[in-house]
């Protein structure tokens, strides 16, 4: 298969709940966050892997691990990712999908043949700054994403990073209002950013911290907080 998998996390215990997983890594991605921290990854200059090498890493580890978790850069951008996913779960793998939402097509075919255990969802900005914040104009097609995910069976999480030069306290409330009325029943992850060494875009530093005190009570889901 040709699938752009740039790097292999042989182990976690954090990024896929209740399961021990690996990561793979895909290469290439349809946003230009300025607070991404795998430019490489995201722009597809970096390297892949050899397919055999990870098919045989995913077959000799497929009695201890319980799933895998498929990441990016974005991942549904593969054309070959059903068939992926088909053949990992044929190992006996869960799936975790890792996904900006962009693709509501591709997700939508995912989820009628069964082939996801588990996503997260990252929710990068309201419909106003979704632009500013991703470097295009994609915010009915990750909506899309999200109605269909809150109307199917498969758990889901829903995650947001926040620069507070980016987004600020209102930003973060209308997310969660959206999230209430959409129907969205699991967990939602604020995270601080974290500045790294390389960046998709240059960011000063934040002017101040996420006053959390300021977010409303969650209606009908979780909310949690990570680098704060």
């Amino acid at each position: 298969m040709k699938l752009p998998i740039c790097d292999v996390t042989p182990f976690t215990l954090q990024d896929f709940p209740e399961h021990t997983a690996c990561i793979l890594w895909f290469g290439g991605c349809n946003m230009r966050c300025a607070y991404c921290h795998n430019p490489e990854l995201v722009t597809g200059k970096k390297a892949r892997l050899p397919w055999e090498d990870v098919w045989q890493f995913l077959e000799e580890r497929r009695n201890l691990l319980d799933g895998v978790v498929i990441s990016g850069g974005e991942c549904t951008l593969s054309p070959e990712l059903p068939e992926f996913i088909r053949r990992v779960r044929e190992l006996g793998y869960k799936v975790k999908l890792d996904t900006n939402g962009l693709r509501p097509d591709k997700l939508e075919m995912l989820l009628l043949r069964g082939h996801l255990d588990y996503v997260a969802l990252d929710y990068k900005a309201p419909r106003e700054k979704f632009i500013e914040v991703t470097g295009g104009d994609g915010f009915t097609e990750f909506h899309s994403s999200l109605v269909m995910l809150c109307r199917s069976a498969v758990p889901f999480e829903v995650r947001t990073t926040v620069h507070t030069g980016l987004l600020d306290e209102h930003d973060v409330t209308a997310i969660m209002d959206d999230l209430q009325k959409s129907g969205f029943r699991g967990s939602f992850y604020v995270q601080n950013f974290r500045a790294a060494p390389e960046m998709m875009r240059p960011l000063p530093e934040q002017p101040r911290r996420l006053d959390l005190s300021l977010l409303p009570t969650p209606q009908g889901f979780t909310l949690h907080t990570r680098n704060f």
